[in-house]
């Protein structure tokens, strides 16, 4: 893997720095301190942006000389600024006047740390901005190459308070002489503020926390909850009565009470009760619950728990580009890397890729393909890779990015929605001061390459799109996508690829027009000319092709096309209010009244999309005649995800029937919470809010496995998701996954090497944090929108309270 180090620093002039960050990156990067493959433990050293808001347990020795600026800046240096600093009320602050380029062109930074590679250290830090302003701090050398042991992307508010942040050295720094260290808080910002620092820390670790299987018995979210929001624990113990329990803070008795005893739960395997906190609205980290002598991991509570998690959910698509180099200077240094599948070798690039040849894929001497292929190459350069592999799907790909334009498109009709926390500038993208939210521009980088599937006129199957692009055969792990060298092949198009490109190309094309109306009139036209092919080759099934020893991609097959026909239409209905398209909808089996349910213990995923397009249709504004009965269909779908959730002592939204739970059920969870946003959105009852943050508590702590399932945040998270390039447990050379990753999680199929030695196991158990553990822990670009849409909502909450 090439040299991705980048400048960390710094004192040093301007014309030091080598790669020169955005100048907007510290305010789009807020990481805070406080299906696809189907195929095929370090300590986390890449992990940029664990948000930990709890105190390690291991702590040791302090490494600054002083922690506390109640004095002054001490042993601190300010610089690129002629502001002075003042200090009052235990802390010093400096005013800051803006205009600057970058973010190390002020700062304020500590130069003399030791610190040994690949040891585990725990930095924490008290400090406010006002106005809230991200901020990059730094460890790493000061002077030098600037190579970096460590760094994050830190949102301060104007309120005060510890954030923490554990991480493994990198690299190695000298306390004296040769590559000394450097602890860097960067304040470089175009605009002015206020910043205010009372205490400052870097502590030895005897270990770093991992995704133990050793959780506490007292299982919490472990990132925190919101402060006017349901806050409930679960507790693992065969006692049989109630239990007396007490809620810590700073050392100090601030609730208590007893526990509801709930029996065993099937679904984990486990006896036990549960703890109701929702009374407890007083800010604070730090926060434990202990119960019978077992304490929780610590939590937060307060306003602003999931804005840095929003960030990085929406964040996570861009090192997942194809063709493009990923710049560390936007993804962080541990994920840059060289294009891939650009035309540059080894890699077989997408730039003229043909299509599979006939009887490539040969089943007990039958063609999945009957005989199909092309001629000539196509140019299919661009997309998100999928998942783990370097595989680009377009069902996939169509819900991801629906999701995620989604997510936009929330913030600008919901009442809660907000619009400018996903604006240009706000997440860590490269396209930045083009006026375009950012969420859009991420967007547009798979559209585009959507596009681009689709067979032009005068070609055979003219308009369908083709299913998907992917290697000959498997791959191993770890892979760079620059390295794969495998022939890439173009496969036949599918009626379900042609309607997902109608119906996400009809949704870009009402959001990209205040942007780019020739976009918007190219997405609209290829709509319109998706959705005539599709209604001319109604049934051009994708096989399974799986079938084969070694396909090299996912087959995403489906065969069952109404609940896409329906998407398209209301998709392309709300861009167009035309009445052939409301005919269309209204007379689809999937709507309201219709043969077919849309809803469902689970709402919906790829390929089940009826659920995800009566949402759109209910809370995007439209005028369908019979606009009230959908909008009454998603509130009863919402209520009955409500009356199974109530069911769950662990909280969980996602209760399948028959108990059993599928692939990516993290995502199918996240999606049932999308159902009941759609619910709060519409009519505003709080407990459709309330149910959404409770869903989410179980994703990030409070489940049988005591896991967070969200890189980067919580105490114990997952990190060795399957992927060939975020592939740090097999390669410690390679990143783990992103912050803002969400794993697949538990599967009662278990149907990988390694997971399969769980067979028979409680579904919420049925889970291994292992990168070869494909079937329960792959990532997805499905997966991620679906988290990124749920945590937009519950960022956009906060400090409103209920409605």
């Amino acid at each position: 893997m090439e040299d991705t180090t980048v400048d960390t620093v710094v004192n040093a002039p301007p014309t030091a720095v080598r790669r020169p960050l955005p100048a907007l990156l510290a305010l789009a990067l807020a990481v805070s301190l406080t299906a696809c493959d189907h195929s095929s433990p370090a300590p986390p050293p890449t992990v940029p942006a664990t948000a930990q808001t709890s105190a390690p347990a291991n702590t040791g020795t302090e490494l600054l000389p002083a922690t506390s600026f109640a004095d002054g800046l001490g042993p601190w240096a300010l610089y690129g600024t002629d502001a002075a600093p003042r200090t009052a009320d235990g802390a010093t602050c400096v005013d800051l006047p803006g205009g600057t380029t970058n973010p190390w062109d002020v700062g304020l930074t500590y130069n003399g740390l030791g610190i040994d590679a690949s040891a585990a250290y725990h930095l924490a830090l008290t400090a406010s901005a006002a106005p809230a302003t991200t901020v990059r701090v730094v460890v790493g050398e000061a002077t030098g190459a600037y190579r970096t042991a460590t760094e994050l992307f830190a949102p301060l508010t104007p309120t005060a308070q510890p954030t923490e942040h554990d991480f493994t050295a990198a690299i190695a720094l000298s306390a004296t002489d040769g590559d000394v260290g450097q602890v860097a808080i960067q304040l470089g910002s175009a605009t002015p503020f206020t910043f205010c620092i009372s205490e400052a820390s870097v502590t030895t670790r005897d270990s770093m926390p991992t995704a133990a299987s050793d959780a506490p018995a007292v299982r919490v979210n472990q990132v925190g909850y919101l402060t006017h929001a349901a806050k409930a624990a679960t507790v693992v113990t065969d006692a049989a009565d109630p239990l007396p329990w007490t809620l810590d803070l700073g050392g100090m008795t601030v609730a208590r009470g007893t526990t509801e005893p709930r029996g065993t739960d099937p679904s984990a395997g486990l006896a036990v009760h549960t703890v109701d906190l929702s009374a407890v609205t007083t800010p604070g980290t730090g926060y434990t619950l202990t119960v019978d002598g077992a304490s929780s991991d610590t939590f937060a509570i307060g306003d602003d728990l999931y804005r840095a998690m929003r960030v990085d959910a929406l964040s996570f698509f861009y090192p997942q580009r194809s063709g493009v180099a990923i710049d560390g200077a936007v993804a962080g240094d541990a994920y840059a890397r060289p294009a891939g599948h650009a035309d540059v070798g080894p890699d077989q690039g997408d730039g003229a890729v043909a299509c599979l040849p006939a009887g490539a894929l040969t089943v007990d001497g039958k063609d999945l393909y009957d005989g199909w292929t092309c001629e000539g190459t196509i140019d299919v350069t661009g997309g998100w890779y999928d998942a783990g592999d370097h595989g680009k799907y377009v069902v996939n790909g169509g819900i991801a990015v629906g999701q995620l334009m989604s997510t936009y498109e929330r913030a600008l009709h919901a009442p809660t929605g907000d619009a400018g926390a996903l604006g240009d500038g706000t997440l860590r993208v490269p396209e930045h001061g083009d006026g375009v939210p950012d969420v859009l521009s991420e967007a547009r980088w798979e559209l585009e390459w959507m596009l681009t599937m689709q067979v032009p006129a005068g070609k055979d199957l003219a308009g369908m799109v083709h299913h998907k692009v992917h290697d000959d055969s498997w791959t191993g792990i770890p892979l760079l996508p620059s390295d794969d060298d495998r022939t890439r092949y173009v496969h036949r198009p599918s009626t379900a690829a042609t309607l997902n490109l109608a119906a996400v190309a009809a949704q870009g094309a009402r959001l990209f027009e205040p942007f780019d109306a020739a976009f918007a009139a190219r997405l609209l036209k290829a709509a319109r000319t998706a959705w005539a092919a599709a209604a001319a080759h109604p049934d051009l099934y994708a096989p399974n092709t799986n079938l084969h020893p070694s396909p090299g991609g996912g087959p995403y097959d489906d065969t069952e096309l109404d609940d896409e026909r329906y998407w398209a239409a209301v998709e392309l209905f709300l861009t167009t209010g035309e009445d052939a398209f409301a005919d269309a909808l209204t007379t689809n089996p999937y709507h309201v009244g219709g043969t077919s349910e849309a809803f469902g213990p689970a709402a919906f995923d790829w390929g089940h999309v009826a659920a995800y397009a009566r949402t759109q249709l209910a809370t995007v504004p439209n005028a369908l005649p019979v606009l009230a009965e959908v909008r009454r269909s998603v509130v009863d779908a919402a209520e009955a995800t409500l009356a199974r959730q109530a069911t769950q002592p662990f909280g969980t939204a996602y209760v399948p029937d028959g108990g059993r739970y599928d692939w990516g059920s993290n995502g199918l969870l996240l999606n049932n919470l999308a159902v009941l946003v759609a619910a709060y959105d519409l009519g505003g009852e709080d407990r459709f809010r309330q149910g959404v943050l409770t869903g989410l508590d179980h994703l990030l702590g409070r489940n049988a496995m005591g896991i967070s399932y969200v890189t980067g945040h919580g105490t114990r998270f997952a990190q060795n998701q399957h992927s060939r390039w975020y592939a740090a447990q097999a390669d410690p050379s390679l990143p783990h996954p992103p912050a803002g990753t969400v794993s697949g999680g538990p599967n009662s199929d278990v149907p990988d090497p390694v997971s399969s030695s769980l067979a028979g196991c409680a579904p919420q158990r049925c889970y291994v944090d292992d990168i070869g553990a494909w079937g329960v822990n792959e990532l997805t670009i499905n997966w991620n929108s679906a988290l990124a849409y749920v945590v937009s909502f519950a960022a956009d909450q906060g400090a409103a309270g209920p409605a």
